[in-house]
């Protein structure tokens, strides 16, 4: 990151309130101290008119959210599955895994709305690779500036390729520079419970999902919902990047994910259970109280993608029984198995994630034609 507003070290200023004649006093400094460096990022409106959503692109962003919204509230009886990498490291197979969905999505699209896992921002347990618009050369250079170009042009290739996009939202500002590309959102674990991210969630133009806390209360994430339900006014930024009061009308498409947590998967019917229980005490109706989606990965797997592939045949073959409840899955997968360290791309496997372990592509392709095939016998026995 190259600062344009350095920061100075000293520990003291001049105070501004000094009288004439007594300038050279000094008052302690208290602010900033621990700042190193500000870097002025380009103004929202700036980057969206350089790098706009084409007419076609537009088109597919709305129609896919009326669609999501339909499966999340059954309006539509298909099978919301949102897969792809744990997050994009490499844009280049980012967009070679769009390819491959986008031609598998439309075979099953009769069955099966897929989404695209286009994840750049990383919530971090303690420190690490933070994603693609933090750290885009994967080099501890931060490159924020290139970061938001590169993920609005993965973003825009994503849609160029057909295929409605998924990310989750960390950084309270970052969605000013790429939420008119997302189709459906995410806040996670770690933020269900913050009231930045509530409030963020809100504002946002999509269905957005929250998850279980990392301890697999669902309480939170039901919260969480009836929060973003509500109309808020918070500190944000305009269109321009000045600080704002910011008035939102609430969204009502909120929903829960059930992705496990320390005290074990929560993916089983009983679960699925529980949690629409807690769900349909909030009120709120809709997408909320109609369904859950079910994170196949992380703690309803341990993380470890092999595992992640039993999950997802269990809940198909639950799926495929007549089981409701259901309305989504989430799954990680890239175009190679397992998951390697964080290091500039020369040095790493082409397709492999960088964060989470991911399914290859062969077995994406087998998972998502089981569960196409369990929707249709799901289908069958409700007619």
């Amino acid at each position: 990151m190259t600062p344009t507003a350095p920061v100075s070290p000293a520990d003291t200023e001049p105070a501004a309130s000094t009288p004439p004649g007594q300038r050279g006093e000094l008052r302690a400094r208290t602010s900033d101290l621990r700042i190193r460096a500000l870097d002025a990022l380009p103004a929202p409106q700036d980057l969206l008119a350089e790098m706009p959503l084409s007419t076609q692109q537009s088109d597919l962003v709305t129609t896919s959210r009326r669609e999501v919204r339909d499966v999340l509230t059954g309006d539509d009886d298909r099978l919301l599955v949102i897969v792809g990498p744990c997050s994009v490291h490499d844009a280049q197979a980012a967009l070679d895994y769009a390819g491959r969905l986008a031609a598998l999505g439309q075979e099953l699209a009769g069955d099966l709305l897929t989404v695209m896992r286009v994840y750049f921002e990383k919530p971090r347990t303690t420190v690490g690779w933070k994603g693609l618009i933090n750290d885009p050369h994967l080099d501890g250079s931060h490159d924020v500036h290139h970061g938001l170009r590169l993920a609005r042009e993965v973003l825009l290739g994503v849609l160029d390729a057909g295929v409605p996009a998924a990310c989750e939202f960390l950084e309270p500002t970052s969605p000013q520079y790429i939420a008119d590309a997302v189709t459906w959102g995410a806040i996670g674990a770690r933020n269900a419970e913050s009231q930045v991210h509530r409030q963020l969630a809100s504002g946002l133009s999509m269905p957005v999902g929250f998850k279980n806390a990392t301890d697999g209360d669902v309480q939170i994430s039901v919260d969480g919902c009836v929060t973003a339900a509500s109309e808020h006014v918070f500190f944000g930024a305009d269109a321009q990047g000045r600080a704002a009061a910011v008035a939102t009308a609430g969204n009502p498409d909120c929903h829960v994910i059930l992705r496990g947590g320390r005290s074990g998967p929560n993916y089983g019917a009983d679960d699925v259970a529980a949690a629409l229980a807690v769900a349909r005490t909030s009120g709120l109706g809709g997408a909320v109280e109609t369904g859950v989606i079910v994170d196949a990965s992380h703690g309803n797997s341990g993380k470890d993608h092999v595992r992640q592939a039993g999950v997802v045949r269990e809940v198909a073959g639950r799926l495929a029984a007549g089981e409701q409840g259901i309305t989504g899955l989430m799954m990680e997968s890239f175009l190679v198995a397992g998951a390697q360290n964080p290091a500039p791309l020369a040095e790493l496997t082409y397709g492999q994630s960088v964060t989470d372990k991911c399914m290859d592509w062969d077995t994406t392709e087998v998972l998502l034609r089981e569960l196409a095939a369990a929707v249709r016998e799901r289908r069958a026995l409700e007619s």
